[in-house]
């Protein structure tokens, strides 16, 4: 029974450093507040905001579930042990090596410990330096999320794409929902990616390098997320152009939303629904101040300064060379791998693992 003592001891050091750094305790209060708000009277007055507080209440509930059951199993085991009942011995030993398990089991969920990693991602990709070759480039990388999220099991809704004149996209931006932890696991996408190729598009199929730029943003889809001030934004409207039906151009359903302290724009003109393009261009544009405001490190969105358009192309993450030779390589993690069409197929799980062990 001491090796088992000894053995309990270990373990309920190590459950409570994983609960302090889950904190659990806060998780547990705001879903105790969300709950009370769903048994409000006029809960879904506004059904926007109701779905998105369910939502919550729902990805919290199956959040803490497995931690709420493991710290209630492992008082059961406490309990027993403390009667000191010698013919119990090898049960609780069993139920401790479960436990064991459980824990490092869990634990994998704590290196998603930044404010927004638990909500959905939007991925935006544009085409750099390199001409055609960048834009097929771009489409490359489009189809590598694309590929990711299937094998997830994951909702994908195309934003916005503009198609290059030749072949591939200028630019593209999804959003990536119906997963956990989906921007803590797509963060380290974030940056310039760097394309080493034989190139099909110049008569002479010399070597080419190409780039493109990869922005990762967390949804905000709750307005009280992060609060806008009407009078920081400026909204415009106008006739949407380029494909999506014949009648995409006969009214001023297209949207532009700036705010005016950081001069960022979003233009949205996706739906033809001006209110949904507005609510849209709000979203993206909620999730750049967020992603702002965490880049510098700013306490309040009224301290972000605008985005550096200097640093719009520097140095890249990561590199995929299919000729002369075959390889990827992280330049952050320094994990490679020399198959890089499975990476392309969408095979991203080794590199994001990678990079979330090294931040």
């Amino acid at each position: 029974m001491e090796e088992l003592q000894k053995r309990t001891d270990q373990f309920e050091q190590a459950l409570d450093q994983a609960v302090a750094k889950l904190n659990l305790s806060k998780l547990e209060s705001e879903l105790n507040t969300l709950n009370k708000k769903m048994t409000e009277p006029d809960f879904w007055k506004d059904a926007k905001k109701a779905q998105a507080i369910s939502r919550r209440a729902g990805d919290l509930s199956r959040r803490l579930a497995p931690w709420q059951k493991l710290v209630s199993d492992f008082k059961t085991v406490q309990e027993l042990l403390a009667t000191k009942d010698l013919g119990l011995e090898n049960e609780l030993t069993k139920q401790l090596d479960g436990l064991d398990k459980q824990l490092s089991g869990l634990q994998s969920e704590l290196k998603f410990q930044g404010p927004y990693d638990d909500h959905d991602a939007i991925i935006s990709i544009y085409a750099g330096a390199g001409g055609t070759d960048a834009q097929d480039w771009a489409q490359m990388l489009l189809r590598m999320y694309v590929r990711w999220a299937d094998s997830q099991h994951l909702t994908l809704k195309t934003i916005d794409q503009s198609v290059g004149e030749e072949a591939g996209i200028k630019s593209a931006t999804i959003e990536v929902s119906g997963g956990d932890w989906l921007y803590g696991k797509l963060a380290g996408e974030h940056g310039v990616h760097r394309l080493v190729r034989l190139s099909p598009y110049n008569a002479d199929h010399k070597r080419q390098t190409s780039f493109a730029k990869v922005g990762v943003l967390p949804l905000i889809s709750q307005p009280d997320e992060v609060g806008l001030d009407q009078k920081d934004l400026k909204i415009d409207v106008f006739r949407a152009s380029g494909k999506g039906g014949q009648s995409v151009n006969t009214t001023d359903s297209a949207v532009r939303v700036t705010h005016l302290p950081t001069a960022i724009s979003v233009a949205i003109q996706t739906e033809r629904s001006q209110l949904q393009n507005k609510e849209t261009a709000l979203s993206i544009l909620r999730s750049k101040l967020v992603q702002l405001q965490l880049e510098q490190h700013a306490k309040n969105l009224a301290e972000i300064k605008g985005p550096s358009q200097s640093a719009e192309w520097g140095n890249q993450i990561r590199s995929y060379v299919l000729h002369p030779y075959k390889q990827v390589k992280d330049l952050r993690t320094d994990y490679e791998t020399t198959n890089p069409e499975v990476v392309l197929d969408g095979k991203l799980e080794p590199l994001i693992e990678a990079w979330l062990d090294k931040k």
